[in-house]
């Protein structure tokens, strides 16, 4: 072995190859955009943000740009509070977008999804809220979100939100989720 291997090789290609890209960010769903010179979070340890208000997400240029594709996350287990009982209400989350300039940065994504775990919101503003603000970031041709809740008081809530218009050309599969019959 010649000692070039390891967690720190890893690190330092991660933090080059990500600087490499032009990182912008939106603090707030606000729709406005800041240019960070490097990514805030890529390649470093960070805290998952106190609330979704507090998270910042990051974008990347699209390397394909000129090329109609789906991108998809999905996020099994998404969790926000109750804002009427505080207890926890547990989602598969699954967005699927097709991108123009930018892409979502993953860790960024996933902090901001985790940001919920101790925010209280009803589970269609919750879902909503997210399929905004990756707009007003990335401005895609096209996005979906599908919010899976599980049963609480015996009735799951599922929520779907679409911004833009998909090509004909462009196929997309469904997303997986299986109506509720105890989400086998």
């Amino acid at each position: 072995m010649n000692g070039n291997t390891g967690p720190a090789i890893w690190d330092a290609t991660v933090a080059r190859r990500a600087r490499k890209y032009a990182v912008v960010t939106c603090p707030r769903p606000t729709g406005r955009t800041n240019m960070a010179p490097k990514p805030l979070q890529l390649g470093r340890p960070t805290k998952i943000p106190a609330s979704p208000a507090e998270a910042v997400l990051d974008r990347v240029p699209n390397p394909h740009p000129g090329t109609d594709y789906i991108a998809r996350f999905t996020f099994p287990e998404f969790t926000s509070l109750c804002p009427v009982t505080g207890q926890p209400d547990f989602a598969i989350v699954v967005i699927d977008y097709l991108p123009r300039g930018f892409l979502i940065e993953s860790k960024s994504l996933k902090l901001y999804l985790n940001s919920f775990r101790n925010h209280a919101v009803f589970h269609e503003d919750c879902t909503v809220t997210i399929g905004k603000r990756l707009v007003a970031l990335l401005k895609p041709r096209w996005l979906r979100i599908g919010g899976y809740f599980h049963p609480r008081g015996g009735m799951p809530i599922d929520v779907f939100w679409q911004v833009g218009r998909l090509p004909r050309t462009v196929w997309v599969p469904d997303q997986g989720v299986r109506a509720y019959r105890g989400r086998e």
